[in-house]
């Protein structure tokens, strides 16, 4: 039977997904060095005000390195802003790769290992490590961590996936991240990719402690927003 705990460890990074930032106080100064680009702390608010009306969302995360208290190395799915989600997930346990498709509805979570069918358990046994609601939750999600990061600064003008964004960096508050990456203990450096038209957020890298004194990287990158989705449970 699938154990509890690689559920809980899928959980917790998916949120890691959702991973994005913001901008503070800090942001407020116009960068004089990005001639002909917008002021990066108001393209970041208006970011987390845009990522707040977000109601689903296509998202593929993957890791890279030994990053500490990770397990996960890739998911894949949709989510919505009630917390509902369905998708595929990568996660090393033991020293192997382990595959998932999950399903995540109302107050249930449906998990379906390598051999067998589906294991139905309650939300509530995630809970503590994290709420999938917290992704587009417009208080807790990615729109406060964009609304809490400081030191933004625009590099430059960059495509995702055909969308012309701005690429910023910034740095994440470590405790409003930590709703997102569960184990984030302080202020965390990472880049944003910010569309020029909707504002809404394509893509994020975050640079985390890894293990070995080493550094990884988490990747979130976000399409298909507002597309209509139908997850109902297996």
């Amino acid at each position: 039977m699938f154990r509890i705990r690689p559920v809980l460890v899928l959980l917790a990074a998916l949120v890691a997904v959702t991973s994005c930032t913001s901008s503070g106080d800090k942001n407020d100064k116009k960068d004089e060095s990005a001639a002909g680009m917008p002021d990066a702390g108001t393209l970041l608010k208006d970011s987390a005000t845009a990522m707040r009306e977000i109601k689903t969302a296509k998202f593929l995360i993957t890791a890279d390195g030994a990053i500490s208290g990770l397990s996960l190395r890739r998911a894949e799915g949709t989510l919505t802003r009630e917390g509902d989600a369905e998708g595929t997930a990568q996660i090393e346990q033991a020293g192997t790769n382990v595959d998932l498709t999950f399903v995540i509805v109302g107050d249930k979570i449906y998990i379906k290992g390598p051999t067998g069918g589906y294991q139905a358990l309650p939300l509530s046994l995630a809970a503590t490590v994290y709420d999938p609601s917290a992704i587009l939750d417009p208080d807790k999600g990615i729109a406060k961590v964009l609304s809490t990061a400081t030191d933004a600064k625009i590099e430059a003008a960059e495509a995702v996936d055909g969308t012309d964004a701005w690429r910023v960096a910034l740095t994440a508050n470590g405790a409003d991240l930590a709703t997102i990456i569960p184990g984030v203990t302080g202020d965390t450096p990472g880049k944003v990719w910010l569309g020029q038209q909707d504002k809404r957020l394509h893509k994020a890298v975050f640079t985390l402690p890894a293990e070995g004194g080493a550094t990884g990287t988490v990747t979130v990158t976000f399409q298909e927003f507002d597309a209509p989705v139908d997850i109902k449970a297996p």
